[in-house]
């Protein structure tokens, strides 16, 4: 429970079990995440204020957006790692873990949404084919997909301008499912911000019935500098506040509170929520005059949180969006969306 007693719905974790580590494409033998991240280590780093769900953000598994998977060559994953990720989270919400997994019968209502990688740089037609591969692999549990991602923000500028990309996010606009976007302005400047308004754009472009276009769920707060000491004047600040009222003008946008530690300086990152809170409040305030609670959700990002934190890290971030509202003189209602109600509503969640 967050503060007021207010459940809590965790906007973006990633589990992958032992059996798989093998299979992400970030994570090597030796990093401090290369072993089991699964429901009861989520759980064990959550005891605080224990979530009443989250929403499952695929891990980044090694794969090939223009390859149907299948292929057996070791640098060539195509679809077979995203695809055994989605079934490992079948077992996740039908309560059938293999053994060893790090989940139980009991944990199966705790995921209330699950976000697959998809391969939307292929086009519609690729797109369209993978879909139908994941409701295959998903089975029972194809209800909880509420939508996908396919990570931008280490991409060559351009790909998410392409047609095929744009017709892909016109395709998951049709069939009701969110496209899950991850930026990064801190490494990648104001031009990959700049082409996120961009593909929004030409993403609705032609889409006459407001249903059918596709709602985009914004990752990590787009990853800002948080190492800028004078907000007044550094370009890199200003290019990302500019963005976010940009960005908001869109009401199918929201944005996520989370991936705050990532960004920010390691001597920052050791200080006492409270401290971390201040030193973030230039970025947090925007955030809030951008969407207000309506659009804006906690999302801890576990475990990548946990790097360069340690354990407490899902508590420290849970505390500094605790000191944002009250910052912010939220009521109950605007509270409720902030823990819960915002994710419920941007994925179509059913509470």
């Amino acid at each position: 429970m967050a503060e007021d007693n207010i459940p809590i719905i965790d906007a973006h974790i990633h589990l992958y079990p032992e059996s798989e580590v093998s299979t992400l494409a970030w994570c090597k033998p030796g990093d401090v995440l290369y072993r089991q991240q699964s429901v009861d280590e989520y759980k064990a780093a959550t005891t605080s204020a224990p979530p009443k769900g989250f929403i499952f953000v695929e891990a980044d598994r090694k794969s090939d957006a223009a390859v149907e998977g299948e292929v057996e060559e070791e640098e060539s994953t195509g679809w077979t790692a995203p695809v055994q990720e989605v079934s490992f989270l079948k077992r996740i919400v039908t309560g059938q873990p293999r053994d060893g997994e790090g989940h139980g019968p009991d944990d199966k209502d705790l995921c209330k949404a699950i976000v697959p990688w998809a391969p939307l740089p292929a086009g519609p037609e690729a797109l369209e084919k993978y879909l139908d591969r994941v409701k295959e692999e998903a089975g029972q549990s194809w209800d909880k997909v509420k939508g996908f991602r396919y990570l931008v923000q280490d991409k060559a500028a351009g790909t998410m301008l392409q047609d095929g990309f744009i017709e892909s996010l016109k395709v998951l606009g049709r069939r009701g499912f969110v496209f899950e976007l991850g930026v990064d302005q801190h490494r990648r400047g104001r031009a990959q911000l700049e082409e996120v308004v961009a593909m929004i754009d030409l993403a609705h472009e032609g889409v006459v019935e407001e249903e059918d276009k596709v709602v985009i769920i914004i990752n990590h707060m787009c990853k800002p500098d948080l190492e800028v000491y004078n907000t007044h004047t550094d370009t890199s600040f200003i290019a990302w506040r500019t963005a976010m009222f940009a960005l908001s003008k869109c009401r199918q946008v929201y944005m996520k509170l989370s991936g705050g530690f990532a960004e920010m300086p390691e001597s920052l990152r050791q200080r006492p929520a409270e401290q971390i809170f201040e030193a973030l409040t230039p970025w947090l305030t925007i955030l809030i005059a951008a969407f207000g609670p309506g659009r804006l959700m906690f999302a801890s990002d576990w475990p990548i949180c946990t790097v360069g934190v340690g354990d407490d890290a899902w508590d420290k971030w849970r505390k500094i969006v605790e000191r944002l509202c009250w910052m912010a003189s939220f009521d109950e209602e605007q509270k409720r969306m902030i823990w819960g109600g915002t994710a419920l509503k941007a994925y179509g969640i059913e509470s």
